[in-house]
């Protein structure tokens, strides 16, 4: 059975979005070499992802473009290789390896979880997070917990969940990366 991992940059106070829905601030950070070569080498892991409407045509725009490709060239190939899924009643995806999620979310995801495949990575997609999380499919949480505080905006956990430290990462930015098995 494959795991089913939780990417997401939040603030220190918890948030992946603050009070307007805004994430702009998440890439504080970027200009750390360290951390690029992480994202880079986070990348091309081979897992296979899955995002929520929203997030992915916000990634959608930007990862095919030359503009994407001359920033990160290495994400930007992992991005546009990877097996997509995605979970929405009104989109057609288009992106290179996008795939409609079909059905409902949870046993869709079930369904995903027991074929013998790449891992699952959700990235952003803070409902889609929530509710497998709720559903208990989710394995881990890889979050990326960047050094601003928002004092309001949207959590990706709807509900008590303690989890276990798997492992941590410090870099320069002030950026953390932990990782929680459920």
């Amino acid at each position: 059975m494959r795991k089913l991992r939780v990417f997401e940059s939040i603030s220190v106070d918890g948030y992946f979005t603050d009070a307007s829905g805004d994430t702009s601030w998440a890439h504080i950070g970027q200009e750390d070499p360290e951390f690029s070569q992480w994202v880079a080498g986070n990348a091309t892991s081979g897992s296979e992802l899955l995002f929520g409407r929203r997030t992915y045509q916000m990634m959608e725009a930007f990862w095919p473009t030359p503009a994407a490709i001359a920033q990160m060239p290495a994400v930007a190939h992992g991005m546009n290789a990877a097996r997509k899924y995605v979970v929405s009643r009104s989109l057609t995806p288009t992106w290179n390896n996008a795939h409609l999620l079909p059905g409902e979310l949870v046993e869709a995801v079930t369904e995903l979880k027991t074929q013998t495949a790449p891992d699952l990575t959700v990235l952003g997609s803070g409902s889609i997070a929530a509710q497998l999380g709720d559903a208990g499919l989710v394995d881990e949480y890889m979050l990326v917990i960047v050094p601003v505080a928002l004092g309001a905006g949207r959590t990706v956990f709807s509900s008590r969940r303690r989890l276990r430290l798997c492992a941590q990462r410090t870099f320069d930015s002030g950026n953390v990366v932990v990782t929680y098995a459920t």
